[in-house]
């Protein structure tokens, strides 16, 4: 048989075993799977899909519910008290007027409350209430507010974990002190207040493992008065706080011939190295590599994983990896400095035309926080995805505790173990190269165990680990942290 009659019976051949991989592809050497501590755990990671968040039914169907219309009648009626400036609480008339931000936050309340006794009285509905004394923008000492409602937890073993979405309600014109002129505030932030408001609608009528409190603050364009307040409060009391979603400018813009916004994206802001680093902290960071897997960041992440998880068409997170934008603060930079997990939404390009601006006209460019200019659906949007990522967090079981990569001797496989998370079944551990910004789905190995020996090398890669429930509802994930810490100064040879 000559060359030519070779390659005819060959080349069937070929392609009929081509036909039979998947796909068509050419069957490729795998690489070498981890280790697991135990067949158990072996026998766990070939029967469970690997795959990323589950998608839940119930929370699908929760998302239905969000209302682009709700959320209008919402920032409409915030910016009818004409201001909501903070300091407006001395007004002579601030507490019968119907004007500003005492009637404001009033309102606030009894919104909660009638969500409250629509499913039941099943939201604890509280007022955090303290007097901020004379300092830069309070001129004099002021009575300051935050509104907020509690759905707790219906596990008893997880209802101490918690998440939290906020806004603020205050607003400002051109002047942060004025009490008296139009400060409409609805993107800034009436838009964040509507969706800590449509929130706690929405997801009241279900029950979750642990707890979510929707937020409302005030202070903010006094300094963050407001948040500082509470997130103080909550390291002081102990809270186990495990994510902070804080909605700040998310109202899109409307602004006619705005041909530079895009509707759909709202950016995720997310610190990397944690304001509340110790000096031990930042050497651990330094030394291995850390700079980009603080808990906000892994709260970011988790944030995108919703949005592949859940279908808001277009819709996405873009995560910008920064506490916030240029030289500026919000929130949830008070919930950092307290050392909790927190992010900031914001809409994908602002209109400095209306942020903190008298309402008025000048040369044809019309000024000021107006609602006409708030894209309603944008923010419904922006809405369901807080609403998906707090459902997804407070149905999942408890992050690992204590996550440790082992470095008692130096060795190419790498040994990670960590504690057992209330209602987990099992356990992933996924790692990503060192610059990649985020873990890829097929990276991932399944156990059930609390420890792992993997075939990869911590030199070369970052692990992460995540508990996974019954259902597959995910936790955050937690980057493990070197068994010994050592001096970055003085290395192992």
């Amino acid at each position: 048989m000559n060359t030519n009659q070779l390659t005819k019976v060959i080349t069937p051949i070929l392609l009929a075993v081509l036909v039979l991989l998947p796909n068509g592809a050419v069957a490729q050497k795998k690489p070498r799977p981890a280790r697991s501590s135990s067949a158990t755990a072996s026998k766990s990671e070939k029967n469970l899909p690997r795959t990323r968040l589950q998608r839940d039914l119930a929370i699908a169907q929760a998302l239905r519910e969000v209302s682009p219309q709700r959320i209008q009648q919402t920032i409409e009626k915030l910016v009818s008290f004409g201001t909501r400036a903070t300091l407006s609480v001395n007004n002579p008339d601030a507490a019968t007027s119907g004007k500003g931000i005492i009637a404001a936050r009033n309102w606030i309340k009894s919104e909660f409350d009638r969500y409250s006794a629509d499913c039941g009285g099943c939201l604890e509905v509280k007022t955090d209430t303290f007097v901020e004394q004379p300092k830069p923008r309070i001129p004099k000492a002021a009575e300051l507010q935050n509104v907020y409602a509690v759905l707790h937890g219906a596990d008893p073993a997880q209802a101490n974990r918690i998440y939290l979405v906020t806004g603020h309600y205050d607003s400002r014109n051109g002047d942060p002190v004025n009490t008296t002129d139009p400060a409409p505030g609805a993107n800034d932030d009436g838009s964040g207040t509507a969706v800590s408001l449509e929130c706690a609608r929405v997801l009241s009528k279900h029950k979750f493992p642990a707890t979510i409190i929707f937020l409302t603050v005030a202070g903010e364009e006094q300094g963050l008065n407001g948040s500082t307040h509470f997130a103080k409060m909550a390291k002081a009391e102990g809270w186990q706080l495990e994510g902070v979603l804080n909605n700040d400018i998310v109202g899109g813009n409307r602004t006619p011939g705005d041909t530079q916004q895009n509707d759909n994206w709202v950016r995720v802001f997310s610190e990397g190295i944690p304001i509340a680093a110790t000096e031990a902290d930042l050497r651990r960071v330094r030394s291995i590599g850390g700079e980009n897997d603080s808990a906000s960041r892994a709260l970011a992440r988790y944030v995108h994983e919703v949005a592949e998880t859940y279908d808001f068409g277009q819709f996405t997170p873009k995560l910008i990896f920064r506490r916030d934008r240029y030289l500026r603060g919000g929130d949830h930079t008070a919930f950092n400095e307290q050392g909790f997990a927190a992010v900031r939404f914001t809409e994908y390009r602002e209109d400095y035309n209306h942020q903190h601006q008298n309402v008025r006209t000048e040369n044809g460019i019309e000024y000021g926080d107006l609602p006409k200019f708030v894209d309603f659906k944008y923010v419904a949007n922006v809405a369901r995805l807080n609403a998906a990522s707090l459902a997804s967090l407070a149905s999942a079981p408890a992050p690992p505790a204590k996550a440790r990569l082992l470095t008692r001797q130096l060795e190419n496989d790498s040994k990670m173990e960590w504690q057992a998370s209330a209602g987990a079944t099992a356990y992933e551990v996924l790692w990503r190269k060192t610059t990649d910004s985020d873990f890829p789905a097929e990276n991932v190995t399944r156990t059930t165990e609390t420890k792992i020996d993997l075939d990869q090398s911590k030199d070369n890669v970052i692990f992460a680990v995540r508990s996974v429930d019954a259902k597959g509802h995910r936790s955050l994930l937690v980057v493990p942290e070197p068994e010994r810490a050592r001096d970055a100064a003085e290395p192992a040879r």
